[in-house]
């Protein structure tokens, strides 16, 4: 106890004893008092030659040139998938289904046979027209015979004029019942054709609609099941017309390749083209729509879903491009850490215009070569030593001493 209140009482002796010599060091030091030596070592010592703080250790960091390359320029925004075709298959004549031929979700060409209509009143129709023909033959044909006796009998004579000509425009007639009679047979075997009900298009099903014995009606047509085309496929996308109009595409017909990307950009879903721009911009929005065409050969577009685009509209030439992770962000906008020669670091603001890939844009602010810090950023400050890993540091920025500086930005 009385040795722990001894070294309490020494503290408090020898503490404002060492503040006050180094804050009257000078004056202590024109005194020479001994006992005030060892805290004047000190201070000097923590000081520094010429009275200036000590430097800061150097941070390591990590480094990338900026480069010039050929950069292609892109347009981002979500579109909604739309099928090709979408077609509702109806019945086109009244009557029974008495098959269903397909499945629901199957793929389907074009012409495949879906579902089968009661056919024997429209085979009997068919019947029908065709004996009206062949009765109609016989009568043109027992009248050309006529015609052909009359036609003979007036060089003689032996007949009227009127007889003749009578003759003559009955066989007209009589062909043209048999057109009619065609007419009738080809209206006929149509109807019984529309039993058989066909895929318009080829497509994937959807689902069953209608089952099978029901009666269904020409006149106020139900749907029996959907065929939607997926191959190709569309996409619809709704982008800034400012943003478009300041590229090389415009109004009408178009071609530039677009990506079709899952909602966060991760995953490539098909490859397609732009087809058009649309004709109008939507004064509320101030947006235009543009039409993609996809193979999607794969099945990953579905209609209705929603699909991220990323559409080239131009490339850049000899552009100048660095690390994306190299761009920090600050209240002055975007900037970076530059690695000079004398081995500190400088405060860069640039002009940032796209990022993709990892790699950035920069439109201003950077020069082909320069080297930006890519990884140690958090510590820096504007003139601040910097060690690049993987780099001896020069003689120079080892014997330099650097004052302390402003704040950090980042």
């Amino acid at each position: 106890m009385k040795r722990a209140a001894k070294l309490l009482i020494g503290a408090l002796v020898v503490l404002p004893a060492g503040y006050a010599a180094y804050h009257f060091r000078d004056d202590i030091k024109s005194l020479k008092l001994p006992f005030a030596l060892p805290f004047m070592q000190a201070a000097e010592a923590e000081q520094g030659p010429a009275g200036m703080p000590p430097p800061r250790p150097p941070v390591a960091v990590k480094v990338a040139a900026a480069k010039a390359e050929d950069v292609p320029i892109y347009l981002t925004g979500i579109g909604t998938i739309q099928a090709s075709n979408t077609v509702n298959v109806q019945s086109r004549v009244d009557g029974e289904i008495v098959q269903i031929l397909f499945q629901e979700g199957q793929d389907v060409k074009q012409g495949d046979i879906l579902a089968v209509i009661d056919p024997r009143p429209f085979q009997a129709q068919f019947d029908q027209q065709i004996a009206v023909r062949q009765k109609d033959q016989a009568l043109l044909d027992g009248a050309q015979i006529d015609m052909e006796r009359y036609d003979a009998l007036i060089k003689t004579a032996a007949i009227s004029r009127q007889i003749v000509d009578q003759q003559h425009a009955l066989v007209e007639q009589y062909k043209a019942q048999i057109r009619n009679d065609d007419a009738q047979i080809e209206y006929a075997r149509t109807q019984l054709g529309f039993t058989n009900i066909r895929a318009p298009i080829g497509g994937r099903l959807g689902i069953r609609l209608v089952d099978q014995g029901n009666y269904v009606r020409a006149v106020s047509p139900t749907t029996i099941v959907t065929v939607t085309q997926l191959q190709p496929i569309s996409v619809i996308y709704t982008l800034a017309a400012v943003a478009v109009g300041q590229t090389r595409l415009s109004l009408g017909q178009a071609e530039a390749p677009v990506v079709a990307l899952t909602a966060d950009n991760s995953t490539e879903l098909d490859k397609g083209t732009i087809t058009l721009v649309d004709n109008q911009v939507d004064q509320a929005s101030g947006t235009i729509k543009l039409k993609a065409s996809f193979p999607n050969k794969a099945l990953k577009l579905w209609p209705g879903n929603f699909a991220n685009g990323r559409i080239t509209v131009d490339t850049r030439k000899n552009a100048i491009t660095a690390p994306a992770i190299a761009v920090r962000h600050g209240p002055r906008g975007d900037f970076v850490w530059v690695a000079k020669a004398d081995d500190t670091a400088a405060f860069r603001p640039v002009t940032v215009g796209q990022i993709f890939d990892g790699r950035a844009l920069i439109d201003k602010g950077l020069a082909k070569g320069e080297r930006v810090v890519t990884d140690g950023y958090y510590r820096l400050e504007n003139g601040a030593r910097i060690t690049i890993e993987g780099q001896t540091p020069t003689a120079k920025a080892q014997s330099t001493t650097q004052p302390r500086s402003e704040s950090r930005v980042d």
